[in-house]
């Protein structure tokens, strides 16, 4: 399994160009599938059988993974044993047939957009963090980019003069265009803080901590978290609310499932219906409470 495992993690980086942190979801999964395998005396590739897979992931569901997880795991492997087959290392893909459990389309975390307000006046000092905090909160909501990557986003990838900054996961990019109030922030982090933070002249990350290091997406969610208290907002906050609350509010504020589809990243305009619908709840709930015979 050992080499089945690294030339196909090798043919993701190398060929398919994924970014490191799919690489690693991959490879993650792959090393349980492997460690199961082994349990049972299974260590080579071609002595797996279709069974094998089902009973993996019927342990998994016993140890009570989420239902997404679970999904995860099935893709990955679906990926490695398609791949095994086309490279001809095994005489058949017997990973088709495996099942994926029932995903519910849970509706995502968003706060209001007096809330964000809220939450973005809170780092207000003229301490270089707190202008680095304002601006990374700031472009955030902004673009709605992922907590991964704002926290990978380079020098090369800002242009302030379009306004826009340029993402990557791997060999796809997207652009997303921000606004005054992100540029303002922007500029004032890369004017007057970043040359204080950083550790080296030619540091490449945008965002780096106060020890110099680039900005970790744990570091990103402990700001957040200490904002939002200070904010007083009691709903749990993440990295994520924010990107969801920034798509759902496009949306509710006439902005079409298309675009913000591309400015999210999401392979599949489905993928946005839920803003949709959380839109047409919301004018339900409005028209209930002004309408004299609702």
């Amino acid at each position: 399994m050992d080499y089945a495992i690294e030339v196909f993690v090798t043919y993701m980086r190398d060929v398919m160009k994924k970014s490191e942190n799919t690489i690693a979801s991959y490879a993650s999964d792959l090393s349980k599938l492997k460690k199961y395998l082994a349990k049972q005396g299974i260590t080579e590739v071609s002595e797996v059988k279709k069974s094998d897979l089902t009973d993996f992931i019927r342990s998994l569901e016993e140890k009570n993974f989420k239902a997404a997880t679970i999904c995860r795991n099935i893709a990955s492997i679906k990926a490695l044993f398609h791949y095994l087959e086309k490279e001809r290392m095994i005489s058949q893909d017997i990973s088709e047939d495996l099942q994926a459990p029932k995903l519910e389309k849970r509706t995502p975390g968003i706060i209001s957009m007096e809330q964000v307000s809220r939450l973005l006046a809170q780092p207000s000092g003229n301490t270089p963090k707190e202008i680095r905090d304002k601006a990374m909160l700031e472009l955030m909501y902004a673009t709605g980019i992922r907590v991964t990557e704002l926290a990978t986003l380079q020098l090369g990838d800002i242009n302030l003069r379009t306004g826009h900054i340029v993402c990557r996961d791997g060999s796809k990019e997207r652009k997303i265009p921000f606004g005054q109030k992100a540029k303002k922030a922007l500029m004032n982090y890369l004017n007057n803080a970043r040359a204080v933070l950083i550790r080296e002249e030619g540091e490449k990350y945008v965002f780096v901590n106060c020890s110099g290091s680039p900005m970790s997406r744990q570091g990103f969610w402990k700001l957040i978290k200490e904002y939002a208290g200070r904010a007083g907002i009691e709903e749990e906050i993440t990295p994520q609310t924010l990107r969801h609350s920034f798509a759902a509010h496009l949306v509710e504020n006439g902005a079409d499932l298309k675009s913000v589809q591309e400015m999210m990243g999401f392979s599949a305009i489905s993928s946005t219906q839920i803003y949709a619908t959380q839109k047409q709840n919301n004018l339900r709930g409005v028209y209930a409470k002004a309408h004299p015979r609702a």
